[in-house]
């Protein structure tokens, strides 16, 4: 295909996967805000208020970044994994598979689309996160990469758990089971440095704790870890992720019948 036609094809597949969920914004938009602004007055407001400060901020200040990388995680990696799942279940991905149309276009695509929902939802987050505490941005680039290697990162992740889900039960599991917890047990409401030793140690294997640390040294210029170290396990967890969906796509796993 010529230069034009990969970016018509790419346009096209990305168009698509916003409208997607730009259309039904009450159901991908909305309800994860009001959620993260109930952890807002729940734990920043009521149990914030008694806890007091952590690593020099009040608490909300602390919560505040973490909740957001929480929004934008599970918002790309839901984006990709319900729509590549809807175009098995209707068969409409043998479509994409017998055209010219080159993986890594396919699955650029459906990443921009998850990137974009993430991304969108982490904004609204931000700017209802300023109804409770005030934000200043530390280190801006830090920032911004760390949400787009981040969003990129659980939109490939949503792409793999789509290929091999075989019902919509399927694509639940994994973000019920393994997404949340190692959410939760990822830095958002807590400093590891509260943890013991065993904990501490046990709590690094955790990838969650990486981005979250990382963005929350962007928004507060805090950190608990190295920040390259930070940047490089979540590159390397990109690049290892990309590589990993192109190979199934080239070998038509779950895809083909």
């Amino acid at each position: 295909m010529k230069n034009s036609e990969l970016i018509i094809a790419l346009t096209t597949i990305v168009e698509k996967e916003i409208r997607r969920f730009m259309r039904i914004w009450t159901q991908t938009l909305v309800p994860p805000v009001i959620t993260i602004g109930l952890y807002f007055v729940i734990f920043g407001s009521l149990i914030g208020s008694r806890i007091g400060t952590m690593a020099g901020f009040s608490y909300m200040e602390y919560v505040v970044p973490g909740l957001i990388m929480m929004s934008v995680i599970t918002n790309s990696y839901s984006n990709v994994v319900s729509s590549f799942y809807s175009m098995k279940f209707q068969h409409c991905v043998e479509e994409l598979l017998v055209s010219p149309v080159p993986n890594y276009i396919i699955l650029t695509g459906f990443v921009i689309g998850g990137v974009a929902r993430g991304v969108a939802v982490g904004a609204i987050v931000t700017a209802v996160s300023l109804f409770f505490t005030e934000l200043h941005i530390h280190n801006l680039a830090v920032t911004l990469l760390v949400v787009f290697f981040t969003a990129v990162l659980f939109s490939l992740c949503g792409f793999i758990n789509a290929i091999f889900a075989n019902s919509f039960d399927d694509i639940s599991i994994i973000p019920t089971f393994v997404l949340t917890p190692l959410i939760y047990l990822g830095g958002v409401f807590y400093s590891i440095d509260l943890l013991s030793g065993f904990w501490r140690d046990v709590s690094l294997l955790n990838p969650m704790l990486y981005m979250v640390n990382t963005f929350r040294y962007g928004i507060l210029g805090v950190r608990e870890i190295n920040i390259f170290w930070s940047f490089g396990m979540i590159i390397v967890f990109t690049a290892i992720a990309f590589i990993y969906c192109l190979h199934l796509l080239k070998v038509g796993k779950g895809l083909r019948q």
